[in-house]
């Protein structure tokens, strides 16, 4: 009988799925692809078969639902000889937002499970429904595959709950379950321990500041292995500034727009998750095109930049003082790896902390883990990839093979 050594991740978003089928016997991807604009006239799938070397295929046209889109994507699967059907399919893994505090580790999927991936819809209203929906519908598609639920929240659990409670009055907290939950999870797991290694010691031996740097920001602060601070909270919108997000605000910001502009509680919704952060400030949300246009004398830009940056400096010298003792700052994401000025700004003058960056090291460009630091560092800065799909795809697989 053929082992079963792969595993489907999907990605399920509002609108979007994105996936990857990953062979666990060498962590190979045998394919990927996107559907996007899911419910438009003009969705749009990209499928790219890797195993094979194949083209990437484009198709055009409307995809009516995330049904309708995991049937495409299994369509264009089987094409490939990679059907759903194939016993050597081990399990289908999903990307869930929010767990909450009941689900600390990567979980099977049942109705239990479902219902309280459902009740946490409401801090979590913008992506739980769409994991749902995944689920589902594969769980349509191979009602006889372990779905496997790996939650952003997880890897933040292990927070002491001095880091993870606020201080406001506890019975009106714990009825409506406001807390510091984080997210990014998958994310600060894999660079946390991509980190140690790069550095030749085991995750327990290393305490490293991992700063997840893309359209949504976060930083974490992992001691030994284990998660002790993050800077996301209830919702991803606490922390670091983001894409459209404002990242920490005072509170009192909302009751003054609510009383002095009349903005509805929806409204300033918009406003900080979607109309804040980095195209708030000066109407870009990408960070190529504001450092081209700060190296082009713009002044907003410039002060964009240096608020992103602000925010960065304080986090790392927050997590230092948490720590206590910093092995290692590792960057990733889409900024975090591709943006040498934000690396270079964001420790620059913390030479008390024992961080520098090598200009030319912090130049080049490359897919790799690396550090970016002088050899004489006390700190280590590295630029680590990062890689969520396998990471849940090994978490999914671990479970499944006991």
């Amino acid at each position: 009988m053929t082992a079963a050594t792969r595993i489907l991740v999907l990605n399920s978003g509002s609108s979007s799925v994105k996936y990857q089928l990953l062979d666990m016997t060498d962590a190979s991807r045998l394919a990927v692809g996107l559907v996007e604009r899911i419910g438009e006239p003009a969705s749009r799938f990209t499928h790219t078969p890797l195993f094979t070397g194949g083209e990437t295929r484009v198709r055009a046209g409307a995809v009516a639902d995330h049904a309708a889109a995991l049937e495409a994507v299994a369509d264009e699967l089987a094409a490939d000889g990679l059907g759903l059907d194939s016993p050597e399919l081990a399990a289908i893994g999903h990307r869930v937002v929010h767990g909450g505090l009941m689900f600390t580790a990567p979980t099977v999927v049942d109705d239990a499970v479902l219902k309280e991936i459902e009740r946490l819809v409401p801090v979590a209203p913008l992506h739980n429904p769409a994991n749902i929906t995944g689920i589902r519908t594969a769980q349509q598609l191979r009602p006889d595959l372990p779905q496997v639920a790996v939650f952003d929240t997880a890897f933040h659990t292990t927070m002491p709950e001095y880091a993870a409670r606020y201080a406001i009055d506890v019975e009106t907290a714990d009825a409506h379950r406001i807390r510091r939950y984080g997210f990014h999870g998958t994310s600060h797991a894999y660079v946390s321990r991509r980190t140690a290694a790069l550095l030749g010691k085991a995750p327990a031996d290393v305490n490293v500041i991992v700063l997840h740097l893309g359209n949504g920001a976060s930083a974490s602060a992992v001691a030994g292995g284990v998660c002790v601070d993050t800077s996301m909270g209830l919702t991803p919108l606490e922390g670091l500034v983001m894409g459209t997000r404002s990242g920490d605000t005072d509170p009192a910001v909302i009751f003054h727009l609510s009383r002095v502009a009349g903005m509805s509680v929806d409204e300033i919704d918009v406003l900080l998750n979607k109309k804040s952060g980095l195209v708030g400030l000066c109407g870009d949300n990408d960070m190529r095109e504001i450092v081209r246009r700060i190296d082009e004398g713009d002044e907003s830009a410039g002060l964009a930049f240096a608020i992103y940056v602000q925010r960065l400096k304080k986090y790392i010298g927050a997590y230092a003082a948490v720590l206590g003792r910093v092995d290692a700052v590792a960057f990733t994401a889409g900024v975090g790896e591709n943006s040498a000025p934000v690396r270079e700004a964001a420790v620059a003058g913390l030479e008390l902390l024992g961080l520098a960056v090598d200009p030319g090291l912090n130049a080049v460009r490359s897919d790799e883990a690396r550090l970016i630091s002088p050899a004489h560092s006390r700190v280590a800065v590295a630029v680590v990839p990062t890689d969520e799909e396998l990471e849940i795809a090994q978490q999914v697989y671990a479970l499944v093979n006991g």
